[in-house]
């Protein structure tokens, strides 16, 4: 499926995937907080779309450098040194240090490549590294989208990667999806 032609459902997916996460985390009184690199507050933007989503989601970081991670998610520089910021190491700390700064049962850590340059042979344009944290538990995924999808752009890249996000979010906290939710601020 080449997603970059049709934007129109990867954003209705994104919504309805959303909001399926923002409604059992109300009912199921569970807190949510974000700490994102390559996608740039996105999963917060659309966290926060939804109609309610206040009860639920604490905050998130934008942590672009590999300095405001340290000082702000305690990513350790060790962890940097040894597998790059572009590693599930990494990201896997972001989803620890977000969970711990905000004091929530819930948090994501993304970083990867959207583009359109500093990828390399090992690790292309397209390489997203993303940890799901929901109390004891963590999910953590390559996501490798210049493999699954054509033509892929920066708003591609990360679009696809709060879509994947979410999904892990509902794999992970056992959150059924349910066509009828959407974004119409009535969650």
């Amino acid at each position: 499926m080449n997603f970059a032609e049709d934007y129109k459902v990867v954003t209705e997916t994104i919504d309805i995937v959303t909001a399926s996460v923002v409604k059992y985390m109300i009912k199921n009184s569970v807190t949510m907080s974000t700490a994102e690199s390559c996608t740039g507050g996105m999963v917060a933007e659309y966290i926060t779309a939804v109609s309610g989503a206040s009860a639920m989601f604490k905050g998130g970081v934008c942590t672009y450098t590999e300095d405001i991670k340290m000082k702000v998610l305690g990513v350790k520089k060790e962890t940097l040194e040894k597998f790059t910021v572009y590693s599930s190491e990494v990201a896997s700390e972001m989803s620890k240090g977000a969970m711990a700064l905000f004091g929530t049962d819930c948090a994501v850590g993304i970083t990867g490549l959207a583009g359109p340059s500093g990828g390399t042979e090992e690790k292309p344009v397209g390489t997203v590294y993303v940890s799901v944290r929901y109390k004891d538990k963590e999910l953590s995924r390559v996501l490798k989208l210049y493999e699954e999808y054509e033509k892929l752009d920066r708003g591609t890249i990360r679009r696809l990667t709060v879509l994947k996000t979410m999904q892990m979010i509902c794999e992970l906290c056992g959150i059924q999806i349910s066509q009828g939710d959407h974004n119409d601020g009535n969650v």
